[in-house]
């Protein structure tokens, strides 16, 4: 099974919008710094446009951000991308006659419910603002380490 990266995708298309935001926004060069096809970049930014997070004009290489940074939360960009899907899925398919097959799901859902709200609390507390101002710290440092 494959692993989506939309999520991440996403919240580095978003950076990408704030920091370049006075270059040419085309999704090929979009798509260059995220390394993946254009029509996967379109792809993610109409979901987020949908989602009230970018606006965009149709034929124009000139997508923004639709609020400031610290106004969306990386869960914001979580259900724009993946919507409300959980992050761990229990196997439905057990054996109910055996002691761990019958009891399984229902423990481990327990946990994943406990491990999913933690994971989104987190997340509605990181902001994109967060995540620009370590990306620009990071290349601070490391255009001095040079």
């Amino acid at each position: 099974m494959k692993i989506s990266t939309r999520f991440s995708d996403a919240i580095h298309i978003l950076a990408y919008l704030n920091i370049y935001h006075d270059t040419k926004l085309s999704s090929e060069n979009i798509a260059a710094s995220v390394m993946t096809s254009p029509v996967v970049v379109r792809r993610i930014m109409a979901a987020l446009q949908k989602a009230g997070i970018i606006t965009t004009t149709q034929g124009s290489p000139n997508p923004r951000l639709a609020k400031k940074p610290s106004e969306i939360s990386l869960l914001d960009v979580y259900y724009a991308v993946e919507g409300d899907k959980q992050l761990f899925t229990v196997d439905p398919k057990t054996n109910p006659q055996c002691i761990v097959g019958g009891h399984i799901q229902q423990v481990l859902g327990n946990y994943y419910d406990e491990v999913q709200n933690a994971a989104m609390g987190r997340l509605a507390r990181i902001t994109l603002d967060d995540v620009i101002s370590d990306i620009l710290v990071a290349n601070e440092k490391e255009e001095h380490q040079e």
